[in-house]
């Protein structure tokens, strides 16, 4: 069990439970030490999170709109890594799973192949061209070359200072 300070008069309490199919988040939102709601996740597969209870503590959070937002961003920021940091982390640590393909793929379309599978994993929103199938194996595996540099330089912060800037 973990508590979770929002503010002087609110804290989350958090636990996870076992499930026939994995495990559950529970969480009760508190105020002045009265339980206010409660509200859980279930999980099957674990999915990623920058801190445990991230989305128990959000979709309970979220439900409250008397808590200032204010309030809920700076304790997000206080629990874990912002927005921005967690989407490059996941852009760069595909990328660089990607990039095993040249170290465990003998071919180019072994490469092509492995780094095509990595991607859609990592990055579940990439769309792949219609006829990408109709490309040799060389001209996909540049390609994919291509979006794997793309994806391990990303930085979000700078680009939102050069938008801030303009």
């Amino acid at each position: 069990m973990q508590e979770f300070k929002i503010d002087n008069h609110t804290t989350v309490v958090a636990e996870s439970e076992r499930t026939r199919s994995g495990f559950r988040h529970v969480v009760i939102l508190m105020k002045d030490g009265q339980e206010v709601d409660r509200d859980k996740v279930t999980y099957q597969n674990r999915t990623w999170e920058s801190f445990e209870f991230e989305t128990a503590l959000k979709k309970i959070l979220n439900k409250h709109p008397e808590i200032p937002e204010e309030e809920k961003k700076q304790f997000f920021a206080r629990s874990g890594r912002n927005y921005e940091e967690k989407v490059e982390s996941q852009f760069k640590t595909t990328a660089n799973v990607a990039k095993l393909g040249n170290v465990f793929a003998k071919t180019p379309k072994e490469r092509a192949d492995w780094k095509e599978r990595m991607l859609k994993a990592g990055l579940p929103d990439l769309q792949i061209p219609e006829d990408w199938k109709n490309l040799s194996d060389e001209e996909r595996e540049q390609r994919l070359d291509k979006v794997i540099e793309l994806a391990g330089n990303v930085n979000l912060k700078k680009k939102k200072k050069l938008k801030e800037m303009t």
